[in-house]
């Protein structure tokens, strides 16, 4: 049952208000005076607080209740208040609520109106609390997976980050080849470096290296190592990757790019674990954890005929796929102050920006964008001039994860969701991304009338 603090001297206030409320399902708490209230606020759990301006028989100025609402919102931010005040003070409530009060009520006051107001924002409380429950869950999660593997520093929020998280860490001690897959950008070799950091063999090294980065002709080269005189250039034998990784793990980025004739080479290694240098005929022998990845669509290479549909099943053992950017926009804000130096942060101009942004070049573009930001702007704060990125198509989804990160509705935006949830207001602000006092602001600037 939800709980309203009323705090009003008058004992007639208190009666009524806990009488009307009972009737609601709705329990009631009284409190006096300004310091019976916050006592009573820091003894349980208030989901609103109903408070007069004043307090004193010999006041009306209001100081009162603008003092009692500035000690409430210092020590409970969250917290909805609603004030009572006569009509003499309503100059002062309204600069209240302009302060983040959720509303005031004349004095009498409509009990219809006034349990229409409460319990739409019971409902934003309620909202409020299980989203934070919701939250405290997150971070025990998160806290819990922390302490239990090595994470290498990796930076996220996103709900879809910490699924291919989870089962990165959950594969990790097991020896079977992992493919990684999702577009440039993305923090593959990241988790590359937790499956390995995780593994049965986090002691050995850690040896990666760019299948696309390197012409064709070199790339068996690189892999498995060269004898002297096997190639122009080749003035002395030199080992390849897979020796370099022996009783570690390689990882092999852009492994799409590999020639068929790589292909074939590494398919054996992977069957056998045997290889002979470029130009050798000793054969080698190494016990290596094959990590690959690509952002490349390997089932049409094989279609195409230029990829082992045998190798593809070799390396594909656990596959983990890693969302772009745009669709883990959770991560966006986490990862961008992360690529700040110290002493800068962002904006709220900066941060809407950012989640508004379809971040092609997905974490490297938005490590990049920081970087520069913060080399080129002025001052401690980034703002969203700074960051040097297009202004957003017209037809853009707004992004959640960061409060006041949303679009300005219109007012046609508006009145359907009003229309949508019967005129609850609460219903209507959660719909359109604001806070309810926020939503009072456009009604009254667009001057929508409201019951």
């Amino acid at each position: 049952m939800p709980t309203v603090l009323v705090i009003d001297d008058n004992p007639s206030v208190a009666t009524a208000l806990e009488v009307l409320f009972s009737l609601h399902d709705i329990d009631t708490r009284t409190a006096a005076s300004p310091e019976a209230g916050l006592t009573a606020l820091e003894s349980g759990d208030i989901d609103l607080v109903v408070q007069d301006m004043n307090f004193r028989a010999d006041t009306t100025s209001g100081a009162e209740g603008m003092a009692l609402f500035g000690q409430i919102r210092a020590r409970h931010p969250d917290l909805p208040v609603i004030l009572l005040t006569a009509w003499t003070h309503l100059e002062s409530a309204v600069d209240l609520v302009r302060a983040g009060a959720a509303d005031y009520l004349a004095k009498p006051w409509d009990d219809r109106k006034l349990l229409v107001t409460v319990n739409n924002l019971l409902e934003l409380s309620q909202a409020r609390r299980e989203l934070e429950r919701h939250r405290q869950g997150e971070r025990r999660r998160r806290d819990a997976l922390a302490r239990e593997y090595d994470l290498c520093g990796l930076v996220y929020a996103d709900p879809s980050s910490e699924s291919v998280l989870v089962l990165a860490c959950q594969v990790a001690r097991s020896d079977l080849p992992v493919l990684i897959t999702g577009p440039n950008g993305t923090g593959k070799e990241k988790f590359a470096q937790i499956v390995h950091a995780n593994s049965a063999v986090r002691d050995g090294p850690f040896v990666a290296l760019n299948c696309g980065a390197l012409p064709a002709e070199l790339i068996e080269a690189e892999l498995f190592g060269a004898e002297a005189g096997a190639y122009t250039g080749a003035t002395r034998a030199r080992e390849g990757k897979f020796e370099a990784a022996d009783r570690g793990t390689l990882f092999l980025d852009e492994v799409g790019t590999l020639s068929p004739a790589g292909q074939v080479k590494l398919l054996r290694v992977l069957e056998t674990g045997r290889f002979e240098r470029l130009g050798g005929n000793r054969e080698r022998s190494v016990q290596v954890r094959i990590i690959s990845a690509t952002n490349a669509d390997l089932p049409a290479l094989i279609a195409d005929g230029r990829f082992r549909e045998d190798l593809y099943y070799r390396l594909n053992a656990i596959e983990l796929k890693l969302p772009a950017l745009a669709d883990r926009p959770g991560d966006i804000l986490p990862l961008a102050r992360h690529f700040l130096p110290p002493g800068k942060q962002l904006d709220g101009a900066a941060e809407r920006a950012l989640l508004a942004h379809a971040w092609p070049g997905n974490v490297r573009e938005l490590r990049n964008t920081l970087q520069r930001a913060a080399l080129l702007g002025r001052g401690e704060q980034i703002g969203a001039a700074d960051l040097g990125l297009p202004p957003a198509s017209t037809g853009a989804v707004a992004r959640l994860p960061a409060a006041g990160a949303v679009d300005e509705p219109d007012r046609e935006r508006i009145e359907a969701a009003l229309h949508r949830h019967g005129g609850v207001l609460a219903q209507a602000a959660s719909e359109l991304g604001l806070s309810r006092q926020a939503l009072y602001r456009r009604l009254d600037r667009l001057g929508i009338k409201r019951d």
